[in-house]
């Protein structure tokens, strides 16, 4: 992969370097902000070199290149368009002030909520397991003591994190917010203080009222497991803090600034603030509930339909809020099984395609996509093979509507949330059968569906296309179009043999896999053969147009409508075209024979790289058959391959 020109190729396709306001880059994605996405090329931009899938997210334009390739194209990135490297903070923050009003606060809530999700999972896997075995213990199924020091520090440890999920919140909201973080943390430990009553073990109402200045009474009862009400009295705490730092004198600073903000703070929380959103919290909760507790699981159809089209505006971050809710409410959440359903639909129809089609690198795409959405994380599913063709996506959110349905009727709920998918079945270890049902459905039913209406490969669609070719036989029939039919007779009579592709280059015809190159053994790239040069020459094996040029390696488009790569050495492009001639330019039209490139054997294998050369027919999948001798030695301009 020449880098540079994949480099160069994404500035031409998103408008050009003025376009851009910022860009990092992190394990396997090109992060930007775009100062205007209109002129943002996307169709062309899936198609670049390297790119795996393209799309955006959070304000950012992502391309997804793969692990060690991404930071490669950066490095080249940077260097063309003229700019600093950035963090992926920084490109976070850029892309957070282009967003509107809604865009921010989801943006806000999931700054918020992703660095304490290990807690929380961490906390509901426990609690999950801990219900599995009191299940077990009290129905006779196994004989274990309560009191074991085991059994009994387990259950301590289980809802630790949703006990004090105020402080957990208090401490990340007050650093998105721009306040102290252990200020933050502190506004949490007071609405969850043992002297307040605790919200989720009082059993006899609210014993502890108190008198608000003589104007009103507020129920002195902790706030364990809120969340709404916990992250507007920290966005208090924190533009309280940030005013008094701008005005109480530096030698005052220390001490006026944390007393202030802690002190007003925490009286508005208890008076105001915890009162009035707790009320809206519960609201919220409830309609929720009563959405999902539509007969039928009507409700639950329509909501498992739409999350995943939540999930591409990014809207899923605030669902966070909708899970913790519901274990407050009812011991357990009824949302997370939908969303669940939703993930594991989008993995199935991924996968769908993954072995319908004949395309390699939308197959090498398509397979670890699935694999990952089955795990949760969709967004590769989703982004880069279902939205990319569309109706995988439909037929994905009809499997995982689907889903949802059956899990509102059989009542499933989860005793954690942060984790969906296979290992979402630990937060539902008391109906395990019930989650496993669900997850068949929603994949079942995405599955047939993407199988039979969602994906078309290219001899599907060339099958569709028979009427037509029919239509135009019975035309050249009845003496219609006659000079067009008896031109595609001669064609078809030239090429009954197939295609013959002539050596590049001279040396001995050996297989893909004696390359040692895994991608290449793989075919992922196309069938043919390699070569092991004896001479440092590579003429064109037929007529046509150099389609690329990569220092180190050549594309070719034939007149005879084959497409070949010839690559030049194995790894070879770490030497960045060192030792490599090229006696073309990209877009020059060729013929058959003429000087491509030349190479020094000598130098590439003395910097430690084989030049065993793979030619690859990189549209393979339009033809049915791609054959070549091996073992044999060959010159340049005899016969290699044979497609038919």
């Amino acid at each position: 992969m020449d880098y540079n020109k994949a480099a160069s190729e994404v500035i031409r396709l998103i408008g050009g370097k003025e376009n851009i306001v910022s860009a990092a880059h992190c394990a396997t994605r090109l992060r930007m902000v775009i100062a205007d996405n209109s002129k943002v090329n996307k169709k062309e931009l899936e198609d670049a070199e390297g790119v795996k899938g393209v799309f955006e997210a959070s304000g950012q334009l992502q391309i997804i290149y793969g692990t060690g390739v991404v930071n490669r194209v950066y490095d080249e990135f940077i260097k063309i368009a003229g700019i600093s490297a950035a963090t992926k903070e920084e490109v976070k923050s850029a892309a957070a002030k282009k967003g509107n009003p809604l865009q921010r606060f989801i943006k806000t809530l999931g700054d918020i909520f992703v660095p304490i999700v290990p807690a929380i999972v961490a906390s509901g896997f426990l609690m999950g397991i801990m219900e599995t075995l009191n299940f077990l213990i009290n129905n006779g199924y196994v004989s274990l003591s309560a009191d074991n020091s085991l059994f009994v520090l387990a259950s301590l440890f289980a809802n630790t994190a949703y006990v004090f999920l105020p402080v957990l919140i208090g401490f990340s909201a007050a650093k998105v917010f721009g306040g102290n973080q252990y200020l933050g943390g502190v506004i949490g430990m007071i609405m969850v203080h043992p002297n307040l009553q605790n919200a989720w073990t009082m059993t006899g109402g609210v014993e502890k009222y108190l008198d608000v200045l003589g104007l009103w009474k507020v129920p002195l009862v902790g706030y364990q497991g809120h969340v709404i009400s916990v992250i507007i009295a920290v966005f208090v705490m924190a533009t309280i803090e940030k005013w008094l730092h701008k005005r109480v004198p530096a030698i005052f600073d220390l001490f006026v600034t944390p007393l202030v903000s802690v002190f007003v703070t925490g009286f508005l929380t208890l008076t105001v603030i915890g009162p009035v959103f707790n009320f809206v919290e519960a609201g919220i909760i409830n309609g929720i509930q009563a959405l999902i507790a539509i007969p039928f699981g009507i409700g639950s159809l329509v909501m498992g339909t739409l999350y995943a089209p939540t999930v591409v505006t990014g809207i899923h971050h605030m669902y966070t809020i909708i899970d913790l809710g519901q274990i407050k409410e009812f011991g357990c959440t009824y949302w997370l099984p939908l969303a669940s359903a939703a993930n594991i639909a989008q993995g199935a129809a991924a996968l769908a395609v993954a072995l319908k089609t004949n395309d390699k690198k939308l197959k090498s795409m398509a397979l670890p996509s699935s694999l990952s959405a089955f795990m949760g994380i969709t967004e590769p599913a989703i982004f880069g093979v279902n939205m990319r063709f569309f109706r995988p996506f439909i037929c994905a959110c009809i499997g995982g509507g689907c889903g949802a349905m059956f899990a509102s009727i059989t009542s499933l709920g989860a005793t954690g949330t942060g984790v969906t998918g296979i290992f979402g079945i630990l937060l539902c270890l008391n109906a395990p059968m019930k989650y496993l049902l669900m997850f068949l459905i929603a994949a079942g039913v995405s599955f047939a569906l993407t199988w039979i209406f969602g994906y078309k490969n290219k001899e599907e669609q060339a099958e569709n296309n028979k009427a037509d070719v029919k239509a135009v036989e019975t035309a050249a029939e009845t003496g219609k179009n006659a000079e067009t039919a008896a031109e595609k007779a001669e064609t078809a009579e030239n090429t009954a043999d197939g295609i013959t592709v002539f050596a590049p280059l001279t040396g001995k015809v050996v297989p893909l896999s004696a390359t040692g190159d895994p991608t290449f053994e793989a075919e992922v790239l196309g069938k043919g053969v390699a070569i092991e040069p004896a001479k440092g020459e590579v003429v064109a094996p037929f007529d046509g147009v150099v389609g690329a040029l990569m220092g180190h390696a050549v594309g070719l488009e034939g007149e005879n409508g084959v497409e070949l790569l010839i690559h030049v050495g194995i790894d070879t492009v770490n030497l960045q075209g060192k030792h490599y001639t090229s006696h073309v330019t990209e877009g020059q039209q060729v013929k058959a024979g003429e000087l491509l490139m030349t190479f020094d054997m000598e130098a590439i294998q003395a910097a430690g790289y084989k030049t065993v050369t793979p030619v690859i027919v990189s549209n393979t999948d339009d033809y049915a058959c791609v054959e070549g001798e091996t073992g044999k030695q060959i010159s340049a301009g005899e016969m290699l391959l044979k497609l038919k």
